[in-house]
């Protein structure tokens, strides 16, 4: 029996929600970076890129603030997994991305969902656009609703880069990026969903992510960027 409730992309929810505060932060923490017009031009390039998947959930009837902050959770993350220790900006990324992409309505609350995305943020709030990351989650009355069919997705890396602009902007200034030291970083892969009855299906998704990895730190996310830079 078909699934009267389509698949949905935690990925793909941010496409219809606003990118303007997305925009200013990439924009903010490329042009520090690099002071290179391009890049924050391929960064900020807007909605117009992303590409919409296939099939996505009915559109929910609102959408999280912009200001939203991270609840507390009954217990633990539920299946978002803790952020790795890793210090290599690329590696980082590519895990990020297969938290993302992945979800469990079976044993995660949403409030769970959200808290344990959270996790992987900088703690630096000048760099920060926690807006991009909740932005991905649905609404309260969507992920009930997802819940009902206990929908749930997995996801596959399949590699991750610097875009090539992000390395040329890099090259003709080396020095600019030791103000924040984030990375602009390029993941491809796959994301499979799943519900009850055999429902399911399966997609070639990619995304571009800001990354902060201080040196004698481990890395953390800054941002989702709304267009993927390859």
């Amino acid at each position: 029996m078909r699934n009267r409730f389509p698949a949905f992309s935690l990925s793909s929810y941010g496409a219809g929600w606003s990118a303007n505060r997305r925009i200013a932060i990439v924009t903010c923490v490329v042009a520090a970076l690099l002071a290179i017009a391009g890049i924050v031009a391929l960064l900020s390039a807007g909605r117009n890129g992303h590409q919409t998947p296939a099939a996505t959930a009915p559109a929910p009837t609102g959408s999280p603030t912009a200001s939203e902050a991270a609840p507390k959770p009954s217990s633990g993350f539920g299946s978002v997994p803790k952020p790795p220790q890793i210090a290599d900006p690329v590696a980082y990324a590519k895990a990020a991305t297969q938290m993302l992409w992945s979800y469990d309505t079976r044993d995660t609350s949403r409030d769970q969902q959200l808290v344990g995305m959270r996790a992987w943020m900088t703690t630096e709030t000048k760099y920060a656009d926690w807006a991009s990351v909740s932005g991905q989650v649905p609404d309260p009355l969507l992920w009930s609703r997802m819940a009902d069919q206990d929908q749930h997705a997995t996801a596959s890396v399949t590699e991750g880069h610097y875009p090539g602009a992000f390395k040329r902007a890099l090259a003709d200034d080396p020095s600019a990026i030791t103000e924040a030291y984030i990375y602009v970083v390029t993941v491809n892969g796959k994301q499979q969903i799943a519900w009850k009855k055999g429902g399911g299906g399966a997609e070639e998704r990619a995304v571009t992510l800001a990354i902060q990895c201080r040196p004698g730190h481990d890395c953390s996310l800054a941002a989702i960027a709304p267009s993927v830079t390859q």
